[in-house]
């Protein structure tokens, strides 16, 4: 899959299709239609190749694609296409299978992801290197059907890179929010909330705004509690765990604020007054993102060595296979992609021009 002269300064991006079952495909083909979209960077698509070409069916569009079976030695050659589609088509079989949950569906989306990785972790002179990956949704109850216990991309994709720390993070049009904790029941989430797990989404979040060009980011945090506490009257988590994860995060040089009551914290937020959010729980955050950014947010894995994003919704799967899908936030999730991938390449190369001066 190597670049040819044309592309070299484009990135590379890996886009996986998610559930066969689900609107993976259709929101991956529409996102890839835009002529716009496909001039950002170079692509390689995880899936099958027969649910692609019976969307661009459905959608009236001629195939944009170069097949090639993922297994094949021709994945190691020379391939100019702009867009290559490694068919798992050991898998195929799902246009006219139930629109549902299922072992086989967990299989095959598992299937994408884990060789994407391995790409994407691959030394930049190979031909198989990745730049970014974009995700397509999974559905996490297939993945268990399947014997898979992950509870999501997020988790699996730390466990595979190696990273000690991470977290997830949400980029919309009006608010960007990070995650204290995130799958985990809410009952469990008093007993897993430590002060690390507050200050890393800080820390982590202050790099990753540094990275979308944002060169002072104001953060505010949330409480976990009603009214962030009201005092310790509602709890004592904020006195305990949070001010002080706020604290070292000061004394790091970060612009931290702190801990507000969440209930009025994201319209301040979405008014502009803080670059990011940091939630101590999955729906705290994502409630807000998805209520203003519905369509156009991106979730964005940070603390990685490598770029992920993905889509900020899940498989749909009553109405997959429609052609009603709104491929909005798979665009969105291809642009930030990109976008990071790009700049970590000039970063990269401004590195290098600098280490290869004369010393004065």
């Amino acid at each position: 899959m190597a670049a040819s002269a044309d592309h070299i300064t484009k990135p590379t991006i890996g886009i996986t299709m998610g559930d066969p079952a689900g609107i993976g495909a259709e929101i991956v083909v529409k996102a890839l239609a835009d002529r716009r979209i496909r001039g950002l960077a170079r692509y390689v698509v995880y899936g099958l190749n027969e649910l692609l070409a019976y969307a661009a069916d459905q959608l009236e569009v001629e195939p944009y694609w170069f097949r090639v079976q993922h297994d094949s030695k021709r994945t190691v050659r020379q391939i100019t296409e702009d867009v290559v589609v490694l068919d798992f088509d050991e898998f195929d079989g799902f246009i006219q299978s139930p629109r549902q949950p299922s072992k086989s569906g967990g299989i095959a989306s598992k299937a994408f992801v884990e060789e994407a990785v391995i790409d994407a972790m691959r030394l930049k002179e190979h031909p198989r290197h990745l730049d970014a990956i974009v995700t397509g949704p999974i559905c996490k109850q297939s993945w268990q059907m399947a014997g898979f216990n992950w509870p999501g991309h997020t988790e699996l994709l730390a466990h595979r890179t190696k990273a000690k720390r991470h977290a997830m993070m949400f980029v919309s049009p009006r608010l960007r929010v990070v995650l204290a904790t995130a799958h985990l029941p809410l009952m469990e989430i008093r007993n897993k909330l430590t002060i690390g797990r507050v200050f890393d989404p800080i820390d982590l979040g202050n790099d990753a705004c540094r990275e979308l060009g944002i060169e002072q980011p104001v953060i505010a945090v949330a409480g976990l509690n009603p009214h962030a506490g009201e005092g310790g009257h509602i709890g004592d988590e904020e006195s305990r765990l949070i001010e002080p994860a706020i604290e070292i995060a000061r004394h790091g040089g970060i612009n931290v604020q702190g801990p507000f009551p969440a209930d009025t914290l994201f319209i301040d937020a979405a008014s502009g007054n803080y670059d990011l959010v940091v939630a101590m729980y999955h729906d705290q955050g994502l409630i807000p993102v998805k209520l203003l950014g519905w369509n156009h947010a991106v979730n964005w894995t940070i603390g990685l060595p490598i770029i992920r994003t993905s889509p900020d919704h899940g498989t749909a799967f009553n109405i997959a296979g429609t052609n009603t899908a709104a491929e909005g936030s798979m665009t969105a999730a291809i642009e930030l992609a990109a976008k990071l991938a790009v700049n970590r390449m000039t970063a990269t190369l401004v590195a290098e021009a600098k280490r290869s001066e004369p010393a004065a």
